[in-house]
């Protein structure tokens, strides 16, 4: 994979400097760590690669209008503004010209809308559980769907607005729930049946049908965690409230990874990220949402330590990750026909 003078740009949310401006944790809670940044940099020198750290989307901006460049550009950002904010700096490269890892702006607009991706999965027949959205709250009167529900807000990640109250028992509770929803995230709110079984997450990487899944891993609460919900208090407090068990060569595991990789090839994601699912009282499983982002702290984020688990190393994994995008953009003679034309 080395090439010589191939330049890589790193674009991402620092959650720190994100912080010191003045935002709130949870506002900041799916911004990245400065070690995963320097974690991500250390593997691309290791591969020979010059790289050169350019920071959030305004940032990307004042470099692109300055006339910077680069053969390809590892972008994490998530963005903070907008139900689009991960679609902002895939936007401002594809007006560039310029080839990055991981999925598009269409695929990353998309995906955030937790409503809009379900539609897409079950158009191409992947299982979900049914769904309505609540723009307002005269919308909770069309619900007919059975008790009991779960309900998040449309377009948030890292468990953001997910609590011990997701899953509601009746209609005050929903309506209840609801209003909070609405007032505190300033979004609509998906409302969709409750799942009663297993949580799984699968880490994929690679594109379309060059997609593998990496690992399964089924995630289970412990005890003082908040019950029945991957929360965002247990996600924040993983270490001493989650398990996670990588799932053995199974009919189990083949299941799960088939209806994952289903919904990673309909929403057309690209290099490297996570679905999430659950099943239903039946065991069958469910898609539930997707992940084109996935966190890539070495120690702590999901994706790394799935691969950690199946005995793929942190520099393996974003090896993987950036082959995928070269193999997209031409393989080792992007930089070649870049500066060609």
């Amino acid at each position: 994979m080395k090439q010589a003078t191939f330049r890589i740009g790193m674009t991402y949310d620092l959650r720190d400097a994100y912080l010191e401006e003045g935002y709130s944790e949870i506002e900041t809670a799916e911004l990245d760590r400065v070690d995963t940044i320097d974690s991500i940099e250390s593997v691309l020198l290791g591969l020979g690669y010059e790289v050169d750290r350019i920071g959030n989307v305004k940032q990307l901006a004042k470099r692109l209008v300055n006339g910077d460049s680069w053969d390809l550009v590892f972008n994490i950002c998530e963005g903070m503004h907008g139900i689009a904010r991960e679609a902002q700096v895939p936007a401002l490269l594809d007006a560039y010209r310029i080839p990055y890892v991981f999925s598009d702006a269409l695929i990353c607009a998309l995906t955030l809308h937790k409503g809009i991706t379900k539609d897409v999965v079950r158009a191409a027949q992947v299982a979900t559980p049914d769904y309505l959205i609540v723009h307002k709250m005269s919308d909770i009167k069309t619900v007919e769907l059975d008790f009991p529900l779960f309900a998040k807000p449309i377009a948030e990640g890292t468990g953001k607005g997910i609590t011990a109250k997701s899953k509601v028992n009746n209609l005050a509770e929903l309506q209840r729930l609801c209003r909070e929803l609405l007032k505190e995230h300033k979004q609509p709110v998906l409302v969709e049946r409750f799942l009663p079984g297993r949580e799984f997450t699968v880490g994929i990487t690679g594109t379309g049908s060059n997609a593998v899944a990496l690992a399964t891993l089924e995630i289970v609460l412990l005890e003082g965690a908040e019950s029945e919900v991957y929360s965002y208090h247990n996600k924040e407090n993983c270490e001493e409230l989650v398990e996670y068990r990588l799932v053995p060569p199974s009919a189990l595991k083949r299941q799960v990874e088939a209806v994952a990789l289903g919904a990673w090839r309909a929403l057309g994601c690209r290099d490297g990220g996570r679905i999430d699912l659950r099943q239903d009282q039946h065991g069958q499983t469910h898609f539930i949402e997707v992940n084109p982002l996935a966190g890539l702290h070495p120690e702590h984020s999901d994706l790394p330590i799935m691969a950690t688990m199946c005995g793929v190393s942190y520099t393996s994994l974003i090896t993987r990750i950036l082959q995928s995008a070269l193999d997209r953009c031409g393989g080792l003679q992007l930089a070649a026909v870049r500066h060609a034309t």
